[in-house]
């Protein structure tokens, strides 16, 4: 199968000047009614606990499905799910692992500089030649042998 640029090609070699001309005319008639469609879904909403309980109050109340509830509050339908199903984003709480995700996520956008994790501590080192080893743990004996029939 030939490509249109191909095809355009071999119109030109063979002189077909009025099939080229037809052709201009249907791309420009394309490009006459070709319009750019809003995207469906909505993007830039922060989730709060209010859109997280305005999107409980149409779930309960509506016949809605998850995706349409979705478009209609303007998030996709990953985060309707996560606060139908597990009451994700409900509290105001600046420490919940979904805000603290959010926050990471947001300063990546910005180019933030990732934030350093405190070293962890360290056992002093005449603590850490007391410790042993922990026993291994006995593993299950419930098989019978042959002769304990």
């Amino acid at each position: 199968m030939a490509t249109l640029k191909e095809f355009e090609e071999a119109l030109r070699e063979h002189g077909m000047n009025m099939a080229l001309a037809l052709l201009e005319r249907l791309r420009e008639r394309d490009r006459a009614t070709r319009t750019v469609k809003p995207a469906r879904r909505l993007t830039g909403q922060k989730m709060t606990p209010e859109l997280a309980r305005a999107i409980l109050d149409l779930h309960a109340t509506t016949g809605m499905t998850q995706q349409e509830i979705a478009f209609k509050v303007g998030v996709n339908q990953g985060r309707v799910n996560e606060v139908i199903k597990r009451g994700k984003w409900l509290t105001d709480d600046p420490s919940a692992p979904e805000a603290v995700a959010r926050d990471k996520a947001v300063a990546r956008m910005r180019g933030d500089p990732k934030p350093k994790r405190p070293p962890a501590a360290r056992p002093a080192s005449g603590r850490a030649k007391e410790r042993k080893a922990a026993p291994p743990k006995a593993r299950n004996q419930g098989q019978l042998a042959l002769g304990d029939l």
